[in-house]
């Protein structure tokens, strides 16, 4: 048994993303993982302010939900990664919680690492976000596992008829 954390950057409740994120999930619990969710949108997450303090302390000096993001990252054995494009990258609030790994940068590798990534374009379109976020996971020490493509989909639920719903089942199902 792994436990697994997907992190969801997406915006919208059942959007595309979400909806990869919770088949992924299903795999992985029909293969006794342990799995926890969590909706970064749910979630309060400052920008990093670059004061260097963690530094210091090993924690932000801003009070929020990211301090419990990073404690419960170290502790996954998985992490899933999923975030819309928006205009050829990772979507702000995903960029907003990297920016915010600083305190525990040194401590977040040793995990496999997938990565779900969804837009209207194909996935040539798509491909910068993924160098983007495969760059940041290896730097920080990790294994890039997988990476599911949702391609083509723009409207919410558009990702359900595509081979991205059986991939993503697939790589939970064999974490």
């Amino acid at each position: 048994m792994k436990k697994v954390l997907i992190l969801s950057a997406s915006p919208r409740k059942s959007g595309n993303s979400d909806i990869l994120c919770h088949q992924f999930m299903e795999g992985a619990l029909e293969s006794d993982n342990q799995v926890e969710l969590i909706s970064l949108y749910d979630k309060k997450i400052g920008f990093c302010r670059a004061c260097y303090a963690c530094f210091k302390t090993g924690k932000c000096v801003l009070h929020d939900d990211m301090q419990e993001i990073l404690e419960k990252m170290q502790s996954a054995d998985i992490l899933v990664i999923a975030t819309p494009t928006y205009f050829l990258t990772m979507n702000g609030m995903l960029k907003t919680t990297i920016d915010r790994f600083l305190p525990k940068w040194q401590e977040l590798g040793g995990h496999g690492v997938y990565l779900i990534i969804t837009g209207h374009d194909n996935k040539k379109g798509l491909e910068l976000v993924g160098e983007e976020l495969e760059k940041i996971f290896r730097h920080l020490g990790n294994e890039i596992k997988g990476i599911i493509w949702g391609e083509g989909v723009w409207k919410k639920g558009e990702v359900k008829n595509t081979k991205a719903m059986d991939e993503a089942y697939l790589m939970g199902a064999n974490v």
